[in-house]
C-alpha cells in the first residue's frame, strides 16, 4: 500500500536526490574516461587532465549540497545519512581521480594485466551506483544493484589478485613493480569506495523503506 502523505507546515527539501544524481552523473564521465585511458595498450596519460576536471567539479557540487545541508530545516533523510552518501559519492570520484594521476605521475608507458579489467568494473559499479540513486526517493528497487555493486567487488578483488600475482611472476624491475603494484591497489579501492555508497543506500533504506 502507498503510504499516506502527511501535511507539513515546513516542507522538505527534496533536492537532495537531484544533487546525488548530478554528482553520479560525474562520476560516470569520470569512469569512462578512466576507461578510456586504459583502452590501449600505451596509457592515454591526457585523460588524467579531464578527470582531475570532472574531481574539480564533484568538490564544487559536494560543497553546494553542504551548504544546503546547513541552511535545511527539515531533510527527505537523515542528515547524517545525507552527509555520508555525498561524502562516500566523492571518495569514489578521489579514488578514481587518484588512479589517473598515478598512472600518469608514473609515466606508464603499458598497460598491464588486470588494469584495463578493474577500469571496466570501476564503469560498471558507478553505473549501478547512479541506477540505485535514481530510485532512492522512492524508496524502493535498490536491493538488485546493492547486490550488483557487491558482486562487483568480489570480481574486483579476484581481478586485483590475478593482476598483482602476475606483476609479481612477470615483472623483473623493482621500481615497475612497485609502480603498478600501487596502481593496481587505486584501481580497486575505486570499486570499494562504490560498494561504501551502496551500503549508505541500504541503510537509508531500511530507515525509511
Amino acid at each position: 500500500m502507498p503510504r499516506p502523505m502527511r501535511w507539513r507546515l515546513i516542507p522538505r527539501e527534496e533536492k537532495f536526490y537531484a544533487d546525488f544524481l548530478a554528482m553520479a552523473d560525474e562520476l560516470e564521465r569520470a569512469s569512462g574516461l578512466l576507461e578510456e585511458m586504459l583502452a590501449s595498450a600505451v596509457p592515454d596519460w591526457s585523460k588524467a587532465d579531464r578527470i582531475k576536471e570532472l574531481e574539480h567539479r564533484g568538490d564544487v557540487l559536494t560543497h553546494e549540497l553542504m551548504q544546503r545541508l546547513n541552511r535545511t530545516f527539515v531533510t527527505p533523510i537523515d542528515r547524517e545519512d545525507i552527509h555520508a552518501l555525498a561524502s562516500s559519492l566523492d571518495d569514489v570520484m578521489d579514488a578514481i581521480d587518484d588512479a589517473a594521476g598515478l598512472i600518469r605521475l608514473y609515466h606508464l608507458e603499458d598497460v598491464r594485466d588486470g588494469a584495463r579489467d578493474l577500469a571496466k568494473t570501476i564503469s560498471a559499479s558507478v553505473r549501478e551506483v547512479r541506477r540505485a540513486l535514481s530510485v532512492l526517493e522512492e524508496m524502493k528497487g535498490v536491493a538488485p544493484h546493492a547486490v550488483e555493486i557487491n558482486r562487483l567487488e568480489n570480481e574486483a578483488d579476484r581481478i586485483h589478485q590475478q593482476a598483482v600475482k602476475h606483476l609479481f611472476e612477470s615483472e623483473t624491475n623493482p621500481v615497475a613493480i612497485l609502480k603498478w603494484k600501487e596502481t593496481l591497489d587505486y584501481l580497486e579501492e575505486a570499486v570499494d569506495r562504490c560498494e561504501d555508497v551502496a551500503n549508505v543506500i541500504e541503510t537509508v533504506i531500511v530507515k525509511h523503506g
